[in-house]
């Protein structure tokens, strides 16, 4: 029976593939004969993503932006309803590594009763940064949602122009990617200015690091900080080409190279070639700036975390500050190999890396900023609870003012006109309209932020700890957060005078506490 039981499945098999070369040849002589068909075909295949988008694909399942998701970016930038009705349409009883968010009865902080009662509130963060290493220039940054780096060449300059006006209204700050500073990055918003393997900005002729010109265009600028990119999430280890074609003469100018001529990003930086002459060249922009200097950089081998912490540990140099970009972050292009599979995804690779500082007594010593989808609010509290002390958002400002999720950043036709050069394109897209919605959605995140963690209790989001948090493992177990990770108890948060200070802080205006009315005669306390 065995046998002839292989004997028809093998038999199933070659019917099917039979049928299946039939179809092939039907189909192959059907565009053969009807060439007007076979270039239909190619372009329902071309407009795939579009008809997926809006006809085919339910509210949860588009990547990497669900349509529910969009939707709250879209309403809060524009300050309309972002409210769901009808309870979660999301699968979380079956849904393993799904996070879920233990409220407490009895918290230290009693919420004003409305729920939009934290719109306005700025929500700084509960670390100063660089404050710990006593940088000249050192400095709470007022907001613990800040904007992340895309450069001017990626984005239009319609399109960065609006995040900086943006980040201006809302008082956060905004990076400027390793593009360079440019005129469109000069519209009242606060910087972190990013050096990338090419220096663009403070680079001479030759290509090479020009730190007098580092100097002078930190003295022209509102730049707070200064952000050493090692490696992005999306594409770690790799360099980067702007073709001829794109470099117009704003780029050139504000990248320092030639117009119209291929624009290369090495994939090593030239400065320092180990940890020990990177803490060198740390050391050497604080004390040139007197800013907060720090790195950003995705997580692959451990070994290089162990090192730094061990040589901070013992030396008594070090960074002021650590941005974590997670695997799942974005690009404006990338090899699909290097968006898929290279580097870990944010949660995983935080944790390890806040675990090696930890371990050496340094994590209060540093400030933490993650990227990588952290800019909706269930992705961001994770986050804090984890040990960040601010968030920076990508993709989710790029939607703000007005991305649809076209993913043709590539292609230079992004039809929003935010992720392209093509002059015609960005004259679409209204800086002085797209700020405000931008500062809309970054309020409206820092008040979800707020909100919840006074549901957990606390003040502030940088004090929800891991315990209020649990990951399910399906629908009848969960496992509380430090411990999928292997947190030791106090760790991912702020030191005790850092956590009574913005206590201090989110408690000295007078607001109201409590419920609507006040308690009865016999109320029992």
């Amino acid at each position: 029976m065995r046998g002839a039981g292989r004997a028809a499945v093998a038999g199933l098999g070659a019917v099917a593939a039979v049928a299946a070369r039939d179809l092939l040849q039907r189909e192959h002589t059907l565009l053969r004969n009807f060439p007007v068909l076979g270039h239909a075909r190619y372009l329902l295949e071309s407009i795939g993503p579009e008809l997926r988008q809006y006809l085919v694909a339910g509210d949860n399942e588009e990547r990497p932006f669900t349509r529910d998701q969009r939707r709250w970016v879209y309403a809060s930038a524009k300050r309309e309803n972002n409210y769901f009705g009808f309870g979660t349409d999301n699968d979380l009883e079956y849904t393993a590594g799904y996070a879920v968010i233990n409220h407490r009865t009895f918290g230290r902080a009693v919420p004003p009763s409305h729920p939009a009662s934290a719109a306005d509130v700025s929500l700084p963060s509960a670390k100063v940064l660089g404050g710990p290493r006593g940088r000249a220039h050192a400095f709470r940054p007022a907001s613990v949602v800040n904007v992340s780096a895309m450069s001017f060449g990626s984005l239009s300059g319609a399109a960065v122009e609006a995040l900086n006006r943006g980040a201006a209204l809302a008082g956060c700050l905004h990076n400027t990617g390793e593009g360079g500073l440019s005129v469109h990055h000069r519209h009242g918003g606060d910087l972190v200015l990013q050096l990338g393997t090419a220096y663009f900005g403070c680079r001479d002729e030759e290509g090479r690091f020009d730190l007098g010109r580092l100097r002078d265009l930190v003295a022209g600028a509102p730049v707070r900080a200064v952000e050493i990119k090692l490696s992005q999430g999306a594409k770690p280890g790799l360099g980067g080409v702007l073709p001829a074609a794109k470099v117009s003469a704003e780029i050139a100018a504000a990248r320092g190279v030639r117009e119209g001529v291929d624009c290369v990003s090495p994939s090593r930086h030239a400065e320092f070639s180990d940890v020990d002459s990177l803490l060198d060249w740390v050391e050497l922009l604080a004390a040139e700036t007197g800013l907060p200097v720090g790195i950003k950089s995705a997580v692959g081998d451990m070994a290089f975390w162990d090192e730094l912490t061990e040589l901070m540990a013992t030396t008594g140099r070090g960074v002021d500050f650590v941005t974590v970009d997670g695997g799942e972050g974005g690009t404006g292009a990338a090899p699909l190999i290097f968006t898929d599979s290279v580097s870990l995804p944010f949660q995983l690779g935080f944790a390890r890396v806040y675990a090696a500082f930890a371990r050496r007594g340094l994590a209060e010593q540093v400030t933490f900023t993650g990227g990588g989808k952290l800019g909706l609010p269930d992705n961001a509290v994770v986050a804090f609870a984890l040990g960040c002390d601010t968030v920076n958002v990508a993709r989710e400002a790029m939607l703000a003012i007005g991305c649809i999720q076209a993913q043709k950043c590539h292609t230079d036709t992004c039809p929003t006109g935010v992720a392209t050069q093509n002059a015609w394109l960005a004259h679409g897209l209204d800086p002085a309209l797209k700020s405000v919605r931008l500062a809309n959605y970054l309020a409206t995140l820092r008040r979800d932020l707020l909100k919840v963690a006074e549901a957990c209790g606390v003040e502030h989001p940088g004090l929800i700890d891991t315990g209020s948090v649990e990951i399910l493992d399906g629908r009848t177990a969960s496992t509380p957060l430090g411990d999928v990770y292997g947190y030791e108890p106090g760790w991912g948060l702020p030191s005790a005078a850092d956590r009574a200070e913005i206590v201090r802080i989110m408690t000295a205006e007078d607001s109201p506490q409590g419920g609507a009315a006040a308690p009865s005669e016999d109320a029992a306390g």
